[in-house]
């Protein structure tokens, strides 16, 4: 059995996604321009109109990361899209296929949803990132 568990997060689950935004700002050296907080990430993740969705990945019993994502429109395609906005696993819990998992996970439901498409961004200075996206077969769009 599998030791990776992937699943929708939940309102009670509000001060890990915290902590995981805070931990990847933290990484990406932008812990200076975070101003969520758990109020916000309430109404915007889990109000009336939720404006991004997140699944959170365990390993075992610790949560080990998540990816946040939205809903997005392709004019040229006539299709819905998700951007996936975050994607992080805890430094000590890289190279379990946590990551891939929690991609996986994501085409999934891109599929589901009769997505055309499946796009995300990336820091140019995260070579760690970049490799793992190279390595998955992912095609940079740089325009």
């Amino acid at each position: 059995m599998s030791k990776l568990r992937i699943a929708p997060a939940t309102e009670a689950d509000l001060p890990l996604i915290l902590d995981l935004i805070l931990a990847l700002a933290e990484y990406e050296k932008l812990a200076h321009v975070v101003t969520a907080t758990p109020g916000r990430l309430r109404e915007t993740l889990f109000g009336d109109q939720p404006a991004a969705e997140v699944v959170l990945a365990h390993w075992d019993r610790e949560c080990a990361g998540f990816a946040v994502f939205f809903a997005t429109y392709s004019t040229f395609l006539a299709q819905p899209g998700l951007y996936l906005e975050d994607l992080y696993v805890k430094p000590h819990l890289r190279g379990k296929g946590i990551g891939l998992g929690l991609l996986k996970h994501l085409a999934r439901i891109a599929t589901e949803r009769g997505c055309g498409r499946l796009e995300w961004g990336v820091l140019d200075w995260n070579q760690p990132a970049i490799e793992f996206y190279k390595k998955l077969g992912a095609v940079a769009m740089d325009e």
